[in-house]
């Protein structure tokens, strides 16, 4: 080295250096990839136990010829959620108080209010009372709704959720999104006893969304019309203000449909034929049955039309872009009535 001239010994110094560079830089690229193959720094992973388990074990589901379609909507659910998800975030317990357990049977229910919400807690408190409750419609409907009467996926511990979700059926129950909504308008603002919807939601609808409205409106919140419901759901102080209640929440965001994946996706517009299947499936058709629907004035697509009317096209577009996903998701065609232009 000394007896090297002085140019010389600056190259080699200059190879030394770059030869030392390189190697650290590989040694950086490489690291994670083997700490997460051997796990030996778990520590430092920021993935969630419950990013993993949309892709957790399916259920091969075994369905007689009439059940076929049960198959083609969990498909096309799968299909829309590819082509109109871009980004997943990562769920946490919190975001699975809609998913009710029944460990007795392996079973995990998403409900979505006012699609048969109510005779499908009867139906699983049947199922997990051990003989207390043997008819569902002996059930009051308020009792279903207690809570404490059915755990929730929510109470489980993270290790506890992720091998119920790949271990049991799960099912979900949904309906065409416009009438879904004049189903809980009707429910919640034009039934007189609701008076707790109209102190909590009627007084702030009338007080943003009504011209000079008169001091009982304001203090009652019981003559809310459904131009002003719509008004205040596409405001954005509404959506500001944090989630939707859940009578009017979207389905996606309530069950999050494209990171659970749901065995059987029902319907309410065929729901008897979807229920007796998902009771089969479970195992337990001869232990309970679902309640068949006596009500004379169900929502259906009529009687949305009707109350759209009263809706500015304007309106109707914004409203339709809010609900957009659960009707791609679910295979909803956009309504003949709505005017979006």
């Amino acid at each position: 080295m000394m007896g090297m001239p002085r140019g010389g010994r600056l190259f080699l110094a200059t190879c030394l250096c770059s030869f030392f560079v390189l190697v650290l830089y590989f040694q950086s690229i490489t690291k994670p990839e083997t700490a997460q193959k051997t796990g030996s720094r778990p520590g430092k992973s920021r993935r969630s136990p419950l990013q993993t388990f949309y892709k957790g074990d399916q259920k091969q589901l075994k369905l007689s010829g009439a059940q076929k379609p049960l198959q083609g909507r969990r498909e096309v659910l799968e299909q829309a959620c590819l082509s109109h998800t871009k980004k997943r975030r990562v769920l946490s317990p919190e975001d699975l108080k809609h998913l009710i357990v029944d460990d007795k049977h392996g079973l995990i229910y998403c409900y979505v209010p006012k699609v048969a919400c109510t005779n499908w807690k009867r139906v699983l408190m049947v199922l997990t009372s051990n003989g207390r409750y043997t008819d569902p419609l002996a059930i009051p409907a308020n009792e279903a709704h207690v809570a404490g009467n059915l755990r929730t996926l929510s109470e489980f511990s993270v290790t506890e959720i992720n091998q119920r979700l790949r271990s049991y059926l799960k099912f979900i129950f949904v309906r065409e999104p416009f009438q879904r909504l004049v189903s809980a308008y009707r429910n919640k603002f034009t039934r007189s006893f609701n008076t707790a919807f109209h102190k909590r939601y009627g007084t702030k609808i009338i007080r943003r969304h009504r011209l000079n409205p008169e001091p009982e409106a304001l203090e009652k919140g019981n003559d809310v019309s459904f131009r002003e419901f719509v008004q205040y759901l596409v405001d954005p102080r509404t959506q500001r203000e944090g989630p939707f209640n859940e009578h009017w929440e979207r389905v996606h965001s309530l069950c999050h449909p494209c990171m659970i994946h749901y065995d059987v996706v029902g319907k309410y517009e065929t729901l008897e034929p979807d229920a007796h299947a998902v009771l089969r499936l479970a195992g337990v058709e001869g232990k309970v049955n679902f309640p068949t629907s006596s009500k004379s004035t169900t929502t259906d697509s009529s009687m949305a039309e009707r109350f759209f009317k009263q809706i500015s096209p304007f309106y109707q577009k914004k409203l339709f872009n809010l609900y957009r996903m659960d009707f791609l998701l679910f295979n909803y065609s956009t309504p003949e009535y709505l005017r979006t232009r």
